[in-house]
């Protein structure tokens, strides 16, 4: 489902992984570009695809299969926080609270028994998890950790210094 520039309802994609994902990037709900490109972190401005080319030493610019492909083949996996919402435009302050339906992360653990680390892109990813999500997972032996947003709505940091934080993640991996 698409979402338009009223309050519509918005749904996000299906998880990107597979069965060697050791990690889990969560961004809170796919914006107003991404929904209209049926593309994860589909903004021009967003970092996200620079990032991870710099991360795993592939082309940005790559199709975008392709790109979702080499996070694949590095033990990334890609989901959003929130199943669905009504939100205007792609702020996440814009998020309505009461509309918010989270999506099936215990499932999701369960098939996926390898992933050990989940990385939030940005704070209200994590807090959203957090209120929806977390207290069902106790049995899970996973580790959380709140990155820099990608987003060009959070500007308090350069590219150079998001690059650094995530660095944390290709860490793990290699």
């Amino acid at each position: 489902m698409m979402q338009n520039e009223m309050n519509d309802l918005a749904c996000s994609f299906k998880p990107v992984i597979n069965d060697s994902a050791k990690i889990l990037i969560l961004g809170s709900m796919p914006g107003v570009k991404s929904l209209e490109e049926q593309q994860y972190y589909a903004h021009p401005k967003n970092a996200f695809w620079r990032i991870m080319a710099a991360l795993f030493q592939f082309d940005k610019d790559a199709p975008y299969a392709e790109r979702l492909e080499f996070l694949q083949l590095n033990g990334v996996a890609l989901w959003d926080v929130l199943h669905s919402c009504r939100r205007e435009g792609s702020l996440d302050s814009k998020i309505q609270l009461e509309t918010q339906v989270a999506n099936d992360f215990k499932s999701l653990f369960q098939t996926y028994p390898k992933i050990s680390h989940v990385y939030f892109n940005g704070g209200k990813a994590e807090s959203y998890f957090k209120r929806h999500i977390a207290p069902s997972l106790l049995e899970y032996s996973l580790s959380y950790q709140r990155l820099p947003s990608t987003s060009p709505a959070h500007a308090t940091l350069s590219f150079a210094e998001k690059l650094e934080a995530w660095r944390v993640m290709q860490s793990f991996i290699q």
